[in-house]
């Protein structure tokens, strides 16, 4: 992805906010958020997805949907009526390809 220094920035958090959140290493967490992500048209910052927090596409990037089509959105309050084991994570990205910019740490 081509990003301003401030959606750089956005971006970095959005991949703190997924190691913290799921246990995973920086490099699969830009791993995942190249491949939800990286097709995406970002616009310097503020770009639309600032709109809501990184904790919001973090979610998008590791879990799929449950049943009603709803994902966790980072919000305690909101989030309460998900039942978070029902969810299924997103398989990872194939090792051997471009999304895996960075090694494992």
């Amino acid at each position: 992805m081509k990003l301003d220094e401030g959606m750089l920035e956005y971006f970095r958090e959005l991949t703190g906010e997924m190691t913290e959140r799921f246990g995973i290493s920086r490099a699969e967490a830009v791993a995942r958020i190249n491949e939800r992500y990286g097709s995406l048209e970002i616009s310097p910052y503020p770009d639309l997805m600032c709109h809501e927090l990184p904790e919001f596409w973090a979610y998008g990037a590791y879990y799929h949907a449950d049943e009603e089509g709803r994902l966790p959105t980072g919000d305690a309050d909101e989030d309460a009526d998900i039942d978070f084991t029902k969810l299924s994570i997103r398989p990872l990205p194939p090792r051997d390809s471009p999304l895996w910019t960075l090694k494992d740490e």
